[in-house]
């Protein structure tokens, strides 16, 4: 926790932009049993990013506890949308303006059911890291702002 907390804080300063985070704690699998916001977002737009998103449950509490905060926006970026279950309900009934979700998992027929989902496309990144590994090249990220 302490390395992720320091890497967005990290990447927050060189963004120059302000951060936050919520404290959650789970009683047992797919459900937040207690989420606490650290940070303000009054009168700003919130980012939510997060590695997956399941059911989504998490993401539709956030942008609700953001929303109800004072944030005026909430987007969120996620890396594999696995999207199950409930997901689609909770995303269409959520606060979120937007859920960004790469293709690392198919999510076509869903994507179809809710106008708030975006896909990005990283096969390029993919490639290339396999195209690194294969010629025993670094795969380390070069971009100057990291």
């Amino acid at each position: 926790m302490a390395k992720l907390t320091y890497s967005a804080t990290s990447i927050a300063d060189r963004l120059n932009v302000d951060f936050a985070l919520f404290h959650k704690e789970r009683k047992k699998a797919n459900e937040v049993s207690r989420m606490v916001l650290v940070g303000s977002v009054k009168g700003k737009i919130a980012i939510l990013v997060d590695d997956m998103a399941d059911t989504c449950g998490t993401l539709g509490l956030a942008a609700k506890n953001l929303r109800e905060q004072g944030a005026t926006a909430v987007f969120a970026f996620v890396t594999h949308g696995i999207l199950s279950g409930p997901a689609i309900k909770v995303i269409n009934e959520s606060a979120l303006e937007r859920l960004v979700v790469t293709n690392t998992i198919p999510v076509g027929e869903k994507q179809a059911l809710c106008d708030k989902i975006e896909v990005v496309d990283v096969s390029h990144v993919l490639a290339e890291t396999i195209r690194r590994s294969h010629f025993g090249e670094s795969v380390v990220c070069s971009l100057p702002y990291f």
